[in-house]
């Protein structure tokens, strides 16, 4: 039951709401959207699993010998190439934030080449590198023959960490200008270098802004190691295609190369997760 009240305050008659009936609301909208998805799946899963697909060989090769190898080389590396970008981003981020101009210059100047060109131009530059360098070395000291020293991993490794550090220091700059300028003062009243400051003081505390976004990184990079395929690396995706091109089961080793890298990335994903959250405990603290 419930009394109403005229705007003059005076009551009015009451009113039994039990009487009334409660109509949910239908949303019509979702339920026609998720029938339609639902659908599509449906026809999806049908698709591949009455296609020209042999499933067997899936499973067969799953656990080729040079499915694990070429796995084995995307793992490692996308792990070396992240460790060098990273590196790699840290100088240009601190050479971007100096003072000294010609340094900004050269950092400003790094980052707009490699993230303004396409990753495998950049790749297959490196691999050819021997058409424009035929020898390195120094004069009178020692040389090499350009073609020799630039195999397949080499040029991967220095295309695929090159740029990645120019995205990475973007990653880390963006870390350290989240760091409040009064840790840099009391750093600097107290005697620390720049440099000494920026390792004790500036970067520890900026690791809570940088870790998730090179977290997810490092797992775009075990994706981007396929690119390497192009100049011959032996890696996942290259070998699932030598398979192939011998047997002709295209659409099998695609999937073999499918599954292998969501795996990958799921378990990286994971521990991307636990990263999060050990970096995001002092934010958690001081929110409350």
């Amino acid at each position: 039951m419930s009394e109403q009240r005229y705007p003059g305050g005076e009551p009015s008659a009451k009113i039994d709401f039990s009487e009334y009936q409660h109509v949910p609301q239908r949303y019509y909208g979702r339920i026609f959207s998720s029938v339609i998805i639902l659908a599509l799946l449906a026809l999806l899963v049908n698709a591949f699993a009455h296609g020209k697909i042999e499933w067997r060989f899936v499973a067969q090769f799953l656990t080729a010998k040079a499915i694990l190898f070429g796995l084995g080389n995307t793992i490692v590396m996308s792990v070396l190439a992240m460790l060098l970008g990273v590196i790699f981003g840290v100088i240009i981020a601190v050479m971007r934030m100096s003072q000294n101009p010609v340094l900004r210059a050269v950092a400003i100047g790094y980052t707009w080449i490699f993230r303004g060109t396409p990753l495998i131009l950049q790749l297959l530059l490196w691999f050819n590198l021997a058409l424009i360098f035929p020898v390195m070395g120094i004069t009178g000291l020692f040389s090499f023959n350009t073609v020799d020293i630039m195999t397949p991993f080499t040029a991967a490794l220095l295309g695929l960490s090159i740029n990645q550090g120019a995205y990475t220091s973007e990653v880390v700059r963006a870390g350290l200008l989240s760091v409040d300028q009064g840790q840099y003062e009391a750093a600097k009243t107290i005697g620390m270098t720049r440099l000494h400051a920026l390792r004790r003081i500036i970067l520890p505390q900026a690791m809570r802004v940088i870790i998730p976004p090179i977290g997810n990184e490092f797992i775009s990079m075990v994706k981007t190691t396929s690119l390497a395929s192009m100049i011959q690396y032996s890696e996942l995706l290259y070998n699932a295609q030598t398979i192939y091109f011998a047997n002709a089961r295209v659409m099998e080793l695609l999937f073999v190369a499918g599954i292998w890298y969501l795996v990958a990335v799921t378990l990286l994903s994971l521990g991307q997760i636990q990263l999060e959250r050990h970096f995001g405990r002092g934010t958690r603290r001081r929110d409350r």
